[in-house]
């Protein structure tokens, strides 16, 4: 690892260094004026569900979920520095339980990963209630030489999946999650520097309470023709991990894959250090039907996912096994899943959007139709239903991964002031 952060530096200083005379001379003599711009969001989401008959899990059965987002996003730009700052204020109303596999369906209340502090703040709370504000953004962003470097709190995607990512590191989404526009933010500095016409290096340094809770990576990328590959290396957490994505055109389609192997130390699971490997592979078509179909497929498996549906809840009551779903170590509860996507646009002001996610190994699933009204630029409404299914949990024993899901409908309002 020293001998990483000793090359990781050593690029870094080459990067950072001035360009030659002729490049000085051909760069624009005068800079840009500054500008600043400010984007208000808010949100409005209601959910409401119906859990399956399983009443030691789920004492009450109908219920409603609703969060408003109210966001104010801040951006400064003076010469080639950005300055950015994303300020977030939620009120979220609850009743009843909506069932383990629908936590993801709306933003997570859980803390952060990779912060060293949450800058998130409780302004009130009741047993259903609560209302707080969070820094979700503050990062300064700097073009030097051929580096694009990034300090601060910032948001992370890394990979070539669209539902799953193997090698997503840094806060990624659920894949039933039904807003995707704002990833959560993680304390980092990042560079990502551009080594020749067609291969770059990206380093991440991302910083949680402590060394075992933060995160430093390597991404070198290239292409060849119409393939592009990435290698990627480093530490998260307590693990180190190595892993490689692709993807290519192949006539009218797409394909793209992620392989990614974790060294995991010994836990109160596994007596040993073992290995363990995450993978998608997908591609993705747009059919010539109407204005197009554009669809998406995917296969994932998750090592750190659970062998069986029935393991789901021992090991949630294991630290570890708690500790890396929510940190989005593994984005699914089991270790296998199947997920296909589609979007079609009618008309400017019409989009419909259609998900199945599917468990292969014990034949459950959520189908998921979408439909999206754009009133104007400022303002639009999507509706969205989840239709579980699968066998339904006996007493405290869950039988398949999404049979424990609720049967839920969701409406969001989108207001861009």
């Amino acid at each position: 690892m020293r001998r990483l952060l000793s090359a990781a530096a050593a690029t870094m200083a080459v990067a950072l260094s001035p360009l030659p005379a002729t490049a000085q001379a051909a760069a624009p003599s005068g800079a840009p004026p500054p500008t600043f711009s400010v984007r208000t969001s808010i949100k409005t989401s209601s959910m409401l569900f119906r859990a399956p008959d399983a009443p030691e899990l789920f004492p009450e059965r109908t219920g409603a979920e609703s969060v408003w987002r109210f966001r104010v996003e801040p951006e400064a730009r003076v010469g080639n520095a950005v300055f950015a700052v994303s300020y977030e204020q939620r009120l979220r109303y609850r009743t009843g339980q909506g069932g383990v596999t629908a936590v993801g369906i709306l933003p997570a209340q859980s803390a952060a990963p990779f912060r060293i502090r949450q800058l998130d703040w409780n302004l009130a709370e009741t047993s259903s209630a609560s209302w707080r504000h969070e820094i979700d953004r503050a990062s300064a962003e700097l073009h030097a030489g051929r580096a694009h470097l990034t300090i601060g709190r910032q948001a992370i995607g890394w990979g070539r999946g669209v539902m799953f990512g193997a090698v997503d590191l840094f806060a990624p989404f659920s894949p039933l999650e039904a807003d995707r526009e704002w990833r959560r933010g993680v304390d980092a500095v990042r560079a990502d520097i551009k080594l020749t016409n067609r291969s770059s290096l990206d380093l991440v340094g991302a910083v949680g309470t402590s060394w075992d809770q933060s995160a430093v990576a390597a991404r070198v990328r290239g292409y060849a023709g119409a393939v592009d590959i990435e290698v990627i290396g480093g530490r998260r957490a307590r693990d180190v991990f190595g892993g490689v994505t692709t993807s290519a055109a192949v006539g009218d389609a797409e394909l793209h894959g992620e392989l990614a192997a974790f060294r995991v130390d010994a836990d109160a699971l596994h007596a040993a250090a073992r290995v363990v490997w995450k993978a998608v592979a997908g591609g993705s078509y747009r059919f010539p039907i109407g204005s197009g179909i554009l669809a998406y497929a995917e296969y994932h498996y998750s090592g750190f996912g659970a062998a069986r549906a029935e393991d789901i809840l021992p090991l949630f009551s294991t630290p570890g096994f708690a500790e890396r779903y929510l940190r989005g170590d593994t984005q699914i509860l089991s270790r296998h899943a199947v997920a296909v996507t589609g979007f079609y646009e009618s008309s400017p002001e019409f989009s419909y959007s259609g998900s199945w996610l599917h468990n292969p190994r014990d034949h459950s699933g959520i189908v998921t139709p979408g439909v999206t009204y754009t009133v104007s630029d400022q303002m639009s409404l999507l509706g969205t239903g989840y239709l579980p299914y699968g066998r339904t949990p006996r007493g405290l024993l869950l039988r398949s991964e999404f049979g424990t899901a609720s049967l839920s409908a969701l409406l969001q309002i989108r207001l861009y002031l």
